[in-house]
């Protein structure tokens, strides 16, 4: 049986938390650390403090520790980082939650005996864990490759199928330092049945950016082409459809729509448009992707525009989240939407199953609600393709602008899709 060494990660957020879980599953003995108090709380008395399907199972059966304190992870043979690195104001990502979590493992480094990995989780530019992070870790007095590890492993996890993704992985990349460093997390991830690809640190990085930028590329195509089927008046799905029989192309990420937002996409989109500039080159594809998806948010509003006013019109809308399964609104769709009504003098009032409370901590001003009251609104944008909404009545609803083929939906007296 392999040796299971104990696992630390700083962090608390979506990734670290199901990395936590999962490997509480596994049976590792896991330590987590993170800033926010309210979160360790929730985890020491077994609570998700996110939904995330799974979770609260994991926690009930397999509890792990939560800390204020780095120096909990003294004893952590492997030390992941999964904290946030956010947009700043120009689209480049901000490194200071990183550099703080280095900082506070540096700290713990110090004073440990035993030789310990670390692993970069969090979704950096290319060049960070060889240019940034190593130089933190190293002012610990310990050198790389000699008294610890390091490496970069993208996370490819799915807000809502994150454990599933975790335990079934379609690959996963170890970026290493040295060998012993990638030889630490082979032999971590050896038992998982998916292929496990050994490369440098920045080629790890890039691997991120590039899988997160091809996908939200695919998303944009599929739009443009669902805003041409509308003008011929053919359904962008059955295109679609057609598109998804060659292997080449594939049936994934061809749904159109409202646009694409999240905690990853719209980031890293951004994140790697600004680095691209910064070496120099001009990523012009890139930046139609990102203009694309801007542009089809507000074509939600332009329908709606074509069947009624918007001056003081009660406009309902279904889904908040950026997808289903999730009560995640970083940034969906439904915010800039929701600014627009409100900007137009619109009365918004709004439901998703999950997400409305994190909703109402930007928008108070707005009313929420129950979907049948939606349904009475002077019209309704579908945002979110939950599935409860399929099985709504909207019989008697006068408008419907559709951004997610709600095909249900066409019981309203007015229904139009916004790519079909």
């Amino acid at each position: 049986m392999k040796n299971k060494v104990p696992i630390g990660i700083v962090g608390l957020g979506y990734v670290g938390l199901v990395i936590a879980a999962c490997f509480a599953k596994l049976g590792y003995q896991v330590t987590v650390v993170d800033i926010d108090e309210e979160k360790c709380k929730a985890i020491n008395e077994k609570r998700s403090p996110i939904f995330e399907p799974g979770i609260d199972e994991i926690l009930k059966k397999t509890p792990f520790k939560a800390s204020m304190n780095p120096q909990d992870l003294a004893d952590a043979a492997i030390i992941f980082i999964c904290v946030n690195t956010p947009s700043k104001a120009d689209g480049a990502i901000s490194l200071e939650a990183i550099k703080k979590a280095t900082e506070q493992i540096a700290s713990v480094l110090k004073v440990k005996k035993d030789y310990c990995t670390i692993v970069v989780k969090s979704t950096v530019i290319p060049g960070t864990t060889q240019e940034v992070i190593l130089p933190i870790l190293e002012k610990s007095g310990k050198k790389a490759g000699q008294d610890f590890g390091l490496c970069m492993s993208p996370e490819f996890l799915r807000e809502g199928k994150g454990i599933n993704d975790f335990m079934q992985p379609d690959r996963i990349i170890i970026g290493e330092y040295d060998k012993k460093s990638g030889d630490a997390l082979y032999d971590l991830f050896r038992d998982f049945k998916a292929p496990i690809l050994r490369v440098n640190l920045t080629t790890a990085e890039m691997i991120k950016y590039a899988s997160n930028t091809f996908l939200a590329a695919k998303l944009s195509f599929i739009n443009e082409i669902g805003n041409i089927c509308k003008r011929l008046g053919i359904d962008t799905y059955q295109v679609a459809q057609g598109m998804g029989y060659d292997e080449r192309i594939g049936a994934k990420f061809l749904n159109a729509g409202v646009g694409f937002g999240g905690s990853c996409f719209p980031k890293d989109l951004k994140a790697l448009i600004v680095h691209a500039k910064e070496l120099g080159y001009q990523p012009k594809l890139l930046e139609e992707v990102k203009n694309v998806n801007d542009q089809q948010v507000l074509r939600m509003i332009e329908l709606l525009k074509k069947h009624t006013s918007l001056r003081y019109k009660n406009i309902g809308l279904l889904g908040l989240s950026f997808k289903p399964g999730t009560d995640d609104i970083k940034d969906s769709v439904a915010i800039l939407i929701t600014q627009t009504l409100l900007a137009e003098k619109a009365i918004v009032t709004a439901y998703d199953p999950q997400a409305m409370q994190n909703f109402k901590k930007i928008f108070p001003q707005i009313s929420y609600n129950n979907p049948d009251e939606i349904l009475k609104c002077d019209a309704v944008l579908i945002i979110t393709e939950w599935e409860e909404f399929s099985r709504l009545d909207y019989s008697k609803t006068k408008i419907v602008i559709d951004g997610r083929r709600v095909l249900k939906a066409k019981e309203a007296l007015i229904y139009e899709g916004i790519c079909w």
